[in-house]
């Protein structure tokens, strides 16, 4: 059961914290993005909002934190909060504390910082604060390793690096946990940055490229690279790019008896998760017939549950029409002439597309819209793209829609097809 969520994303004149903000945000369609040359999705946390929530971690610690060790802190304070659940009582002493990370912007400087000193002019001092930044910050596990110290867990914790579909993958690793017996508390944490100078300058790069391709490009050729510097528009004809952002999702999962003993409100279920991939020796390539994604749908089906159980699902298209495209066939294997009235919305747009919390953002997204009974619209889609075989519920009013069943979806470059069934707290 997921019993509480909290989060650190971009927002409009503050950050995104709680599971009503981002029901604001998403249930209008409203982008949150910011315009500096590129698009970008940027948190802005200040060290007030950060003290507020965590007031007693060290200084000694808190001073060498990257911005990911932020995010992901404050997301978890916030989920634990939803929950109910007292960090400092020590309700999360045996809880497994996982994470999902893709991106590695937030450990450089840290890196660069310790390659660089010279041990002949930095003084103990200096020394020992580069020692404890750089133990802190240098691996993909810097999040796990925070948070772990935190919550005091004696439980597992480990970090997954699995691009954008991370934190989906740790939701499933949850999941089996749980139903095994192994733990019955878990909480989730997606969390990365993508620096928006490192996009910046991608875009400076990309110019040149796209004018040296110009050069060489006959009729009927497509145009090669992507820009930054348009707004994503997902399931939209004029989609041509994907705008990046930062931040963190956090989910708290339990078992039915744990969350029911202590008299817990669930959002909803995670029934079951698949994953597969495309099998292609281009490591940067997605299949466009929808195939894997088809067998991951089935696969996490299984032979309990019905594909027309599922009126809705939640979509992982970040604006690249290639997702679009594997999206659309896969709808269409899976649902044949009922496709037309299946609901698949992305909300990729509100936030930016920002890498591993997309799992536990759209597990969240999908229960409020359970919860609700609403499926919110897909941000920035407004002329509908030739090729859709569903609809995307284009503009920025919900859809009203009564279900117990839902498909998150999401992918990782190279082919990765990601899937987790939810359902409502009484579905079967």
């Amino acid at each position: 059961m997921v019993t509480g969520m909290g989060f650190c994303l971009p927002g409009d004149s503050r950050p995104v914290f709680t599971g009503d903000d981002v029901w604001d945000v998403a249930s209008h369609g409203r982008s949150c993005l910011k315009h500096d040359g590129v698009y970008y999705g940027a948190v802005n946390l200040s060290p007030a909002a950060f003290d507020e929530r965590l007031p007693d971690v060290p200084g000694i610690f808190s001073q060498h934190y990257t911005n990911a060790h932020r995010y992901g802190l404050v997301s978890l304070v916030e989920a634990c909060a939803d929950a109910g659940l007292d960090i400092r009582a020590g309700d999360l002493a045996h809880a497994a504390i996982l994470v999902g990370r893709g991106g590695i912007d937030a450990n450089i400087p840290s890196y660069l910082a310790v390659l660089q000193a010279d041990a002949e002019t930095t003084t103990p001092q200096e020394a020992m604060q580069l020692f404890v930044r750089g133990q802190q910050a240098l691996t993909p596990s810097d999040v796990a390793l925070v948070q772990g110290a935190l919550t005091c867990t004696t439980g597992p914790c480990f970090t997954v690096s699995c691009g954008c579909a991370s934190s989906a993958v740790q939701v499933g690793n949850a999941r089996r946990m749980i139903a095994d017996g192994s733990v019955d508390l878990a909480v989730v944490t997606g969390v990365d940055v993508f620096g928006v100078d490192v996009i910046q300058n991608v875009q400076r790069l990309l110019h040149g490229a796209q004018r040296t391709y110009e050069s060489i490009r006959v009729p009927g050729m497509p145009e090669m690279l992507p820009s930054f510097d348009r707004l994503m528009r997902p399931y939209d004809r004029r989609a041509d790019c994907v705008n990046h952002g930062e931040g963190s999702a956090t989910l708290v999962l339990e078992s039915r008896e744990r969350a029911q003993q202590r008299g817990a409100h669930a959002y909803g279920q995670i029934l079951a998760h698949a994953m597969t991939r495309d099998g292609l020796s281009n490591p940067l390539a997605s299949d466009e017939n929808g195939a894997s994604l088809v067998a991951a749908v089935r696969e996490c089906l299984g032979n309990r549950w019905e594909i027309g159980q599922v009126p809705y699902i939640h979509g992982g298209s970040d604006g690249d029409v290639v997702v679009t495209a594997f999206e659309a066939n896969a709808v269409r294997r899976l649902y044949g002439p009922a496709a037309a009235d299946l609901l698949m919305t992305s909300q990729e747009a509100c936030f930016g597309h920002n890498g591993a919390p997309a799992g536990a953002l759209g597990v969240a997204l999908t229960l409020l819209m359970m919860e609700h009974g609403e499926v919110c619209p897909t941000a920035n889609c407004e002329q509908l793209a030739d090729n859709l075989t569903f609809d995307p519920v284009p503009g920025v009013r919900t859809r009203p829609l009564d279900f117990d069943y839902a498909l998150s979806c999401n992918y990782q470059i190279g082919g990765v097809k990601s899937v987790i069934l939810l359902g409502t707290p009484d579905a079967t």
